[in-house]
């Protein structure tokens, strides 16, 4: 008779998905890594407070008696908007978990909930490290580029953690891993125009990623180092993970599509609010899951109108 982890592992692989179970004593070790880095100065300060200082290593109030950290990977694919301008379209793509994050998020954690609740039960939500706990939880391997594969999705995947109160009888915690390929390849490192993938270190220099500058609000302009021609994704950014050999077989995977006439074009260049947009031109962004990133769109939008 198998075990309650055992038949939630084997559900999530029954969908496609896969899943580990750590201990929930592992809180300590994903504090440690991430405040680690803080204190050595390996971490930019303002990617620190803006995209790390959130994480809460604590058991949540709502589940006190939280024994094990449960963390899924789901296979997800790219997304196209299209644009068109001077009569010609302009086909931007965003990258995989960009659309339906939260949808993909609520659908595991349905899918757990609906496992492990006959069996006496439950769940919370965590606001945790998830590459870093997947990899040490053995359900990925990190890349070079520092972004988490697991077999059979590439890096072409969202991640999803809960909290349970099932125990964890077999802790599937490791070391961090680098894919043996990533070895005796740099192909990400050459293929990265910022330099954010350095030759002297693992850690990423995320204050170089083009990721972490296109994401913010709209009223910040690029800096002046980055250049125009290196953007490739309307959110986001590719370059790394489209160069990879390990995702040669997801490259053609894009799902939902959504148009966009020169007039709305021209209203998303100038940066109307939301509110005065039409309801076909929001109902576009909600599908593609950029109303967080409306404001934004006039900035990124405009370096490959305009370029």
């Amino acid at each position: 008779m198998k075990s309650c982890s055992e038949e939630l592992l084997l559900h999530l692989t029954e969908r496609g998905f896969q899943g580990r179970i750590v201990s929930a004593r592992r809180l300590h070790d994903l504090q440690e890594a991430i405040e680690g880095f803080h204190r050595k100065g390996l971490v930019d300060e303002e990617f620190y407070q803006e995209r790390l200082a959130w994480f809460d290593f604590r058991i949540p109030d709502s589940l006190p008696k939280a024994k094990s950290i449960i963390v899924v990977a789901v296979p997800r694919p790219q997304s196209q908007a299209v644009f068109k301008w001077n009569g010609e379209s302009q086909t931007l793509i965003l990258p995989p978990t960009y659309v339906a994050y939260d949808d993909t998020r609520k659908m595991v954690e349905d899918i757990v909930e609906e496992i492990l609740e006959p069996k006496g039960h439950r769940i919370a939500r965590t606001k945790l490290p998830l590459k870093l706990l997947a990899v040490r939880s053995g359900l990925g391997t990190y890349g070079r580029n520092n972004i988490c594969y697991v077999v059979g999705m590439g890096s072409f995947l969202q991640l999803v953690a809960v909290y349970s109160d099932m125990p964890c009888h077999k802790d599937s915690w490791r070391k961090v891993q680098m894919m043996k390929r990533c070895q005796n390849c740099h192909a990400c490192r050459l293929k990265c125009p910022t330099g954010a993938i350095a030759s002297d270190r693992f850690l990423l220099c995320a204050e170089r990623c083009i990721v972490f500058h296109n994401e913010k609000p709209g009223d910040i302009p690029f800096p002046t180092w980055i250049d125009p021609s290196w953007h490739n994704c309307l959110v986001g950014c590719l370059h790394c993970q489209k160069i990879c050999p390990e995702n040669k077989d997801f490259l053609q995977w894009i799902e939902g599509r959504e148009q966009f006439s020169e007039k709305e074009t021209a209203l998303l260049l100038c940066g109307v609010a939301l509110d005065q947009l039409s309801a076909q031109t929001v109902r576009k962004l909600k599908k593609l899951d950029l109303i967080e990133y409306q404001a934004s769109l006039s900035r990124n939008l405009g370096v490959f109108i305009r370029r």
